[in-house]
C-alpha cells in the first residue's frame, strides 16, 4: 500500500519468490489514499490478505491502525510490515532496518560503525527505521537534517543519543568527517529533483547510500563515484527488507540471488 505505488518494485520480488517456491499466492500493488488508510487496513482480513507491506506516506499512520506492535516498530515508530493474525487481527513490524543493515554489509563489507558520523538526510519513515539500525550497529554519531527542522529535532528528541539534528543550512557542513551519508527522501527519484547537497566536504572513504532505486543510480550516486567514494544503491535494501515479511506471511525465508537481482534491474 502506498500513494503512489506505481514505482514500487516489491510486486517484482515477492511474485519472484511466490513462483520459486511454487507457492498459491499473489503480491499486488495498491494505491490507498492517505485518507482510506484506516479502512483499507481494516479490509485486509476480510478480503483473504496475509498481510501487506506499507511505503510512503504510511508507514507511520499506520501505527494508529494496527492492534499489536513488536518492540521494533515500537522503538522505530513506523510499520512497513503488516501481519494478519488468524483471529483477524493486525500486527505492525518493521523489516526496513534488517534491510538497511543487511544491504550496506554486502554492498560495503569493509564499512565499520566506528569509521566516522553518519549524516542522515530526511525524516520519515525510512529514516527512522535506518537511524534506529545505525545505532544498533554501533554508531555513536548520528546528524539528522530535514528541510523541516522542526520535524527533524522532534525525531532526535525521540530516538535520543547519538541522534542530533542539523539545519538544513548546515547540510554541507555535517559532512566533513563522516564515514556514511544516506539520502532518505524522494530527492533523486524519478520525477523529481536531484538531491540539493555538495559533496566537497565529505571524505572520499565515505560510503554514500542511497535507498531511491529509480532510477538505479541517482544524481547523488554518480556524483559520490566520480569522486571515488564507495556507494550503495537503494535495491539491496528493499530485496532484504522483503525477506522478513514474506516469511511472516508463508512461512518460509527466502534467499536474494543473482537471479532476482536481475530480475529486479530488468524490471526498472
Amino acid at each position: 500500500m502506498g500513494w503512489p505505488i506505481s514505482h514500487s518494485r516489491s510486486p517484482v520480488i515477492h511474485g519472484y519468490w511466490i513462483k520459486q517456491l511454487g507457492l498459491r499466492g499473489a503480491y499486488v500493488p495498491l494505491a490507498v489514499n492517505p485518507v482510506a488508510l484506516p479502512q483499507a487496513l481494516s479490509g485486509l482480513s476480510a478480503l483473504g490478505f496475509a498481510g501487506c507491506n506499507l511505503t510512503l506516506p504510511h508507514k507511520v499512520d499506520a501505527l494508529a491502525h494496527v492492534h499489536q506492535l513488536d518492540d521494533v516498530a515500537r522503538q522505530i515508530g513506523a510499520v512497513n510490515t503488516v501481519v494478519v493474525n488468524p483471529d483477524g487481527s493486525l500486527r505492525g513490524t518493521n523489516t526496513d532496518a534488517f534491510g538497511y543493515i543487511q544491504s550496506l554489509h554486502e554492498a560495503q563489507p569493509a564499512w565499520q560503525a566506528r569509521q566516522g558520523a553518519a549524516v542522515v538526510l530526511g525524516a520519515g519513515g525510512a529514516a527512522r527505521a535506518i537511524i534506529w539500525a545505525l545505532a544498533d550497529a554501533g554508531v555513536t554519531d548520528i546528524r539528522l537534517i530535514n528541510r523541516s527542522p522542526d520535524k527533524a529535532q522532534a525525531l532526535a528528541n525521540q530516538m535520543g543519543a547519538p541522534v542530533r539534528a542539523y539545519p538544513w543550512e548546515q547540510r554541507q557542513d555535517a559532512l566533513s568527517d563522516a564515514g556514511l551519508l544516506v539520502n532518505t527522501t524522494t530527492q533523486g527519484m524519478q520525477g523529481q529533483p536531484a538531491l540539493d547537497i555538495d559533496l566537497a566536504k565529505l571524505p572520499v572513504h565515505a560510503v554514500v547510500s542511497d535507498i531511491v532505486y529509480t532510477p538505479l543510480q541517482t544524481d547523488l550516486l554518480q556524483r559520490a563515484q566520480h569522486r571515488g567514494n564507495p556507494t550503495v544503491n537503494g535495491l539491496g535494501m528493499l530485496l532484504h527488507q522483503a525477506r522478513p515479511g514474506f516469511a511472516a506471511w508463508f512461512g518460509v525465508m527466502p534467499e536474494v540471488t543473482p537471479a532476482l537481482w536481475q530480475a529486479l534491474i530488468a524490471s526498472l
